[in-house]
């Protein structure tokens, strides 16, 4: 397994962590975001000149000085640091466009996760696809640090670091699967043993990426969901990770069900349970944590859940988007913050658009608390930069600072969404997205150029994905427990007119 989820390593694509890079500068810009150690917090620099080489940043200030071998005209730029996300599944999600933004099961509090896992699954040419599509989509909106989540498939790693991106890979394991037979339950297929060998399959591949030619592969332990593992699993995948210095994830309080499930087999919530087994720490990261015992969808008697993440020091992936859908909200992500849970942003499901998730999560953050103030934009910037970074362990990526890696983005400020541009950030957020990001550099190299991505087929992927969610959708009535079409489990948005006669 191991030897193909790794493959061939071939290609510049691949070599170039290893290569020195020329020393480039951004002159004069006219806004950046950039990284104040002392008040640990970003702030704005007008007209500053920025300089990198050999994978770093090397200055940030007035003019320049050195030997430079390309520069850029920064006067129409808006820089900012790279973006990092904590969690998202490339793999799966691109294949569900069409199929999951209105799929829910009313009887399972809305969540349309269980039916969606246990009857439609892309296969592997569809996993691959879907892999070069996402990971095209977050380039472009500018992420450059990405934890990938995804069960290992032949081609796996050396598709991560043809891409150029830093990222974290965390290969799927569990003890269970789950499957449905009716609309109201969620019930478990059993495997522990199976569960054990795929995590040794997990720590061997994980092992492998440090000494990955590309310089920009690591590894996360992932053990899928809290309900489908055993505790033995959780605490070996823990220990694991502590001993590798790695980051440990998996999904915890991620929907009623499941909070409904932990407390009948342990009776007490996900979050506490988890605090009891010795899972919470600086190194976790939980997968969403939204249904914690204060919860209003929940009416449970305790309050501790907030706490024992904040004393963990434990730090959540906030996804709203895929839990909007749902009518699902995080009660509320300012409260987190307040707190002092350390929170850092995913895209989870397609979109795989990370501004646009900014943009829900400082909106649907408002909602929740019925506060325009509960949330800024300099804390969703916050969490989706630095917070990413220190949920990963690493304070040299997520901002702009010399010695901190070269992961550069380049904002168009004459993108008429941009503009006017009093409060550049606020433009890109809550207008410009994607749309504006010009150029993107990961360790100094230029991955994304004039909104394209260089380093992978970003059409040709989406073909391919098109093809395969043929492939998937056709499989479903043979897969579903009421032998459901794919038109049937998720109607289209509107009713097909009948052909003329």
């Amino acid at each position: 397994m191991l030897e193909s989820v790794v493959g061939i390593v071939i290609g510049r694509s691949i070599r170039i962590g290893r290569e020195m890079s020329k020393t480039t500068c951004i002159r004069n810009c006219a806004w950046a975001i950039v990284w104040d150690s002392c008040a640990g917090r970003h702030r704005y620099a007008q007209s500053v000149d920025i300089a990198f080489s050999d994978g770093a940043i090397s200055h940030i200030g007035a003019t320049f000085t050195g030997d430079v071998e390309e520069e850029i005209d920064g006067q129409r730029l808006f820089v900012i640091p790279g973006l990092v996300n904590i969690h998202a599944h490339p793999s799966l999600e691109p294949s569900f466009k069409g199929v999951r933004e209105e799929h829910g099961v009313p009887e399972m509090y809305m969540t349309g996760l269980y039916e969606r896992c246990a009857t439609i699954e892309p296969d592997e040419d569809g996993q691959r696809a879907g892999t070069e599509v996402a990971y095209a989509e977050l380039l472009m909106s500018g992420v450059t640090t990405l934890a990938d989540l995804s069960f290992p498939y032949p081609g796996w790693v050396d598709l991560a670091a043809k891409s150029g991106m830093r990222l974290y890979l965390a290969p799927w394991y569990a003890s269970s699967s789950w499957y449905v037979d009716n609309c109201h339950q969620l019930k478990f297929h059993w495997k522990k043993d199976h569960g054990h060998a795929e995590f040794e399959h997990a720590l061997r591949l994980i092992d492998s990426l440090e000494t990955y030619p590309s310089g920009r592969l690591r590894g996360m332990l992932y053990p899928a969901q809290i309900d489908t593992c055993t505790e033995e699993l959780l605490r070996d995948s823990s220990e694991a990770a502590r001993e590798r210095g790695c980051p440990f994830t998996t999904h915890a309080s991620q929907s009623v069900v499941e909070f409904n499930t932990m407390v009948e087999r342990h009776g007490k919530t996900p979050i506490q349970w988890a605090h009891e087994i010795g899972i919470l720490g600086p190194n976790t990261i939980l997968g969403h944590a939204i249904f914690i015992d204060e919860h209003s969808w929940l009416h449970w008697p305790s309050r501790d859940d907030l706490r024992l993440l904040v004393d963990s020091r434990t730090s959540i992936a906030h996804c709203p988007t895929p839990f909007a859908r749902y009518g699902q909200l995080l009660e509320h992500i300012g409260r987190y913050v307040s707190a002092g849970v350390n929170v850092g942003v995913g895209t989870d499901t397609t979109p795989h658009n990370i501004l646009e998730e900014m943009r829900w999560a400082a909106v649907l953050g408002r909602i929740a608390a019925e506060n325009m103030f509960a949330i800024t934009t300099e804390q969703v910037f916050h969490a989706a930069t630095v917070g990413g970074a220190t949920a990963l362990s690493r304070d040299d990526i997520g901002r702009l600072a010399p010695g901190a890696k070269a992961d550069i983005v380049l904002v168009d400020l004459e993108h008429p969404l941009m503009r006017p541009a009093r409060d550049p950030l606020r433009s890109l957020i809550y207008h410009g997205a994607d749309r504006a990001v010009r150029d993107v550099y990961v360790d100094g190299y230029k991955v994304v150029d004039d909104g394209q991505v260089v380093t992978l087929d970003y059409h040709d992927a989406i073909t391919r994905v098109e093809e395969a969610q043929r492939r998937m959708l056709q499989q479903v009535s043979s897969r579903d427990y009421a032998a459901r079409s794919a038109e049937q489990m998720a109607p289209l948005s509107l009713p097909l007119r009948p052909p003329d006669r």
